[in-house]
């Protein structure tokens, strides 16, 4: 029955003899009314009629007849009330009766024993097994006993003494409240308290349970049993675990091949202690009593066999009382640490006989080695400085002077330095110390080793030599002035033959310059046969002084090393088509035939060098080659690398001779119409030196040769765009253009004005800067400026041309003209956005960057 249908059993109680109380006070009102009434209606009948006394007294009776009706309806109500009550009640009898009787059905069927106590701790119902329990050993169990009877009963008689305190602590941890009877049963206690304040206590048999669970408990234990065993088979150590009482447990099969025994003397055993000292403890082997090392936790010893095997025999405490012993053969560590410790004698022998002071301290900056020689010097034993601090030996300001060099050696680096240090007799010595650090093969430094060496007589040598050498030194000064003025003169020197090397390219060609001027304009006028003759032998004469001389001054700034690569990434056809186009037409002057194979590719170099080598290249092959004979310019892609080669049909080279064609002044093969210097080929070496390209040659005599140079491939994407130059028109463009030519050499510019001026070109010459200046001012306005670099007073074309812009309205392109080739000068031009063309001029070349530079 729960809780509720309780408390409504009882308020129906509660109502029913309320309502029992209210029908027997209505009972009782309605027979005085009736007894009232029937004595009025007597002493009305009796008694005579006195003043109307009578009426008065029949209206009295009237109006009690109606209360009495009044109250036998209200009467009848409470009993229609009270038979409506009583059937509830009855009903509700049935309903707790059915209830009753389906509760102890459920408690009857419960497997477990049941019993529910009330307020004051008294029984009021139980199940038949909670009877069971105690009709069994026959204890006085029923209805209304209390729980402190039962409990009473339950301490004195059934609980089963046997049972340990650690058993039934193990089974409150795992079940709860736990109790175990007599016969051997188990049973676990759950109590609840219900919100009336009664009690159900319930009794769970956990028997099987707890035989389940001790039966798993047993095979976990088998089984850690086992995997131990394993464990310990499976050591190399002899292994042991000894009760508390010095009884062996458990032990491996090494145990017995190190103690030479039988299983059988180990499962006999009583005392393991005794069985340890009756084996090793004999007076003929020498070894030291284990008795009183093994009654000691953490204890250690080593006995010697009579085979002469050592074992260690390690002693440890467990947690749940007794000891684990180990048994350890380290015959061969006992072998090496005695090898070791005879190394370490020896090689302290050898270090003791050393005068350096040598030690090793660790990370930790404690000494783990100090010879005989470093003890001496401070004054300590061996034993008084090995594990010491640095800072317990030397000084704090001592420790401060070392402490950079400290740091340097942790951190891996090898040190020496020279310091000043004060031995125990406080005599001050200088001192030479190496810091040498020990690393380990993670790269870890593990300590450093310290070399001393006492350095004082020799710095007294050294300063007496420096004494001594006071006068030579005083002599030697006065020949280092001496050498240094020579040095001197010879810097100037060098420097005078650098600028002579950039003037002569300039006063060399000047008039070379000036002198194809005058032929090129000579060739606009119409002239006779004979006088086109001398002009085209003039010109001739003058293209061989041009090359000589330009070979001339190219040998000497490169081998002044005044030229400079600008390295940059350009299409290499562009240059190769040029190339094609310009030795095609001088190829057809002499009958040969050329040829071309070019790929598409981008390369990374300085186009005007690597032109200038191709040119030689090309320049040799039709030198070398006979009329009716092919010249093949081809490149090819070689992995990161393009080369580019030139093949001719001479003669060949032959082997031995390979290695001359590259001196200055070589030449192979000489005729009467050869006019070179041989310098074409040394130039090409050079050039490739300061480009860093590789040059091949190969060559079969009798049937030609190849000459070749690699160039580093280069990403087409990093060529640098520039502004392309408008193209040139069908109609000649210079015709009718003002153009101001500026230069300080009155032959350069009568020559420029002859030229310009066969060509159609309103030209104007300026002698200088202040000539210049006047054109502008007197409103002639240049649509060109060709200026040459050099000028009087050291100023230059570019500050010229820049100053002549910033002046007019509309700035004009400029052409710088220099026979200097530096790359400084190339990159200031470029800079300024101007055009280079290079001396001595060449109309045809001219005549084109006019062209596509005028508006």
């Amino acid at each position: 029955m729960s809780d509720a249908d309780y408390l409504e059993l009882q308020r129906l109680r509660r109502e029913r003899k309320q309502l029992h109380k209210e029908r027997e006070a209505l009972v009782q009102a309605n027979y005085r009314l009736q007894q009232m009434n029937l004595a009025l209606i007597d002493r009305v009948e009796a008694a005579p009629d006195v003043g109307g006394r009578a009426y008065a007294a029949f209206e009295n009776s009237a109006l009690l007849a109606e209360q009495v009706r009044e109250r036998t309806a209200a009467l009848n109500a409470a009993l229609v009330e009270l038979r409506d009550s009583n059937q509830a009640l009855k009903q509700a009898h049935i309903e707790i009766e059915t209830l009753h009787n389906r509760l102890m059905d459920a408690i009857e069927s419960m497997a477990d024993a049941f019993v529910l106590f009330d307020g004051q701790k008294r029984m009021v119902l139980c199940n038949s097994r909670y009877r069971e329990i105690w009709q069994r050993y026959n204890l006085p169990v029923q209805v209304g006993t209390t729980l402190t009877e039962i409990n009473r009963y339950a301490t004195d008689v059934l609980l089963d003494d046997a049972t340990t305190q650690e058993e039934m602590q193990l089974y409150r941890q795992v079940y709860g409240q736990v109790v175990r009877l007599r016969d051997g049963r188990w049973l676990q206690v759950n109590q609840r308290e219900t919100s009336t304040g009664d009690l159900s206590i319930l009794y769970t048999d956990i028997t099987r349970l707890k035989a389940i669970e001790t039966e798993r408990r047993e095979a976990a234990l088998a089984e850690k049993s086992r995997v131990l065993q394993s464990t310990l088979e499976n050591l190399s150590q002899g292994v042991v675990l000894v009760s508390d009482k010095g009884i062996p447990e458990v032990w491996n099969s090494r145990l017995t091949e190190l103690m030479a025994i039988q299983e059988r003397e180990l499962t006999d055993c009583l005392d393991f202690s005794r069985m340890i000292n009756r084996i090793f403890d004999r007076t003929d082997l020498g070894s030291p009593p284990t008795e009183a090392l093994l009654s000691e936790d953490n204890a250690l010893c080593e006995v010697v066999g009579t085979d002469g095997s050592v074992l260690e025999i390690r002693q440890r405490p467990r947690s749940e009382g007794g000891r684990v012993i180990t048994f350890s053969d380290v015959t061969e560590r006992s072998l090496f640490a005695k090898a070791l410790q005879q190394s370490e004698q020896k090689m302290r022998l050898i270090t003791d006989a050393l005068p350096a002071m040598i030690c090793y301290i660790n990370a930790c900056l404690e000494y783990e080695f100090t010879n005989r020689a470093y003890q001496k010097w401070h004054g300590l034993k061996r034993d008084e400085l090995l594990g010491r601090h640095l800072s317990e030996v030397y000084s704090a300001h001592q420790l401060q002077r070392l402490a950079r060099y400290i740091d340097r050696v942790i951190q891996g680096n090898t040190v020496s330095f020279e310091v000043d240090e004060a031995n125990q007799q406080g005599e001050s010595r200088y001192l030479y110390k190496s810091y040498v650090p020990h690393i380990s093969a993670t790269g870890e430094t593990l300590g450093f080793f310290v070399l001393t060496q006492d350095i004082t007589e020799r710095r007294q040598t050294a300063q007496a030599l420096r004494d001594a050498n006071v006068l030579l030194e005083q002599r030697v000064e006065a020949r280092t002035s001496e050498l240094s003025e020579a040095k001197k003169q010879a810097e100037e020197a060098n420097i005078s033959k650098t600028k002579f090397l950039a003037a002569i390219s300039h006063d060399l060609l000047q008039p070379v310059n000036a002198a194809r001027l005058f032929n090129s304009a000579l060739t606009e006028y119409p002239l006779e046969k004979a006088a086109q003759q001398l002009v085209h032998s003039t010109g001739s004469s003058l293209n061989d002084i041009e090359g000589l001389i330009g070979a001339l001054v190219d040998i000497s700034k490169l081998d002044a090393g005044v030229v400079e690569a600008q390295m940059g990434v350009f299409s290499l056809d562009v240059l190769l088509e040029n190339l094609c186009y310009e030795y095609q037409c001088q190829t057809a002057l002499k009958q040969q035939r050329f040829r071309s194979r070019v790929v598409s590719c981008t390369v990374c170099s300085d186009s005007q060098l690597l032109g200038r080598i191709l040119r030689n290249f090309l320049t040799n092959a039709s030198r070398y080659t006979d009329p009716g004979g092919q010249i093949l310019l081809a490149s090819r892609k070689r992995g990161e690398y393009v080369s580019i080669e030139v093949w001719d049909a001479g003669e060949g080279i032959e082997a031995g001779k390979m290695s001359e064609i590259f001196r200055e002044f070589s030449r192979l093969k000489r005729n009467a119409s050869d006019k070179g210097l041989g310098l074409g080929l040394a130039i090409v070496e050079k050039i490739a030196r300061v480009l860093n390209h590789r040059i091949q040659v190969r060559s079969i005599p009798g049937k030609g040769s190849v000459f070749s140079i690699e160039v580093p491939l280069a990403d087409p994407d990093k060529i640098v765009c520039t502004e392309s130059l408008p193209l040139m028109h069908k109609t000649d463009p210079l015709e009718g253009r003002p153009v101001l030519v500026i230069d300080n050499d009155p032959a350069i510019c009568h020559g420029m004005e002859q030229l310009l001026d066969g060509w159609g070109v309103d030209v104007m010459v300026a002698l200088g800067r202040d000539d210049a200046w006047q054109l502008i001012d007197e409103g002639f306005s240049p649509e060109l400026i060709l200026v040459d670099y050099h000028l009087d007073n050291d100023i230059t074309g570019i500050d010229v041309a820049r100053e002549l812009n910033e002046r007019m309205i509309d700035p004009a392109p400029v052409i710088v003209v220099t026979a200097n080739y530096s790359g400084t000068l190339n990159a200031e031009i470029k800079a300024a956005q101007y055009q280079l063309l290079k001396k001595p001029v060449k109309p045809m070349n001219l005549r084109l960057l006019m062209g596509q530079l005028i508006r």
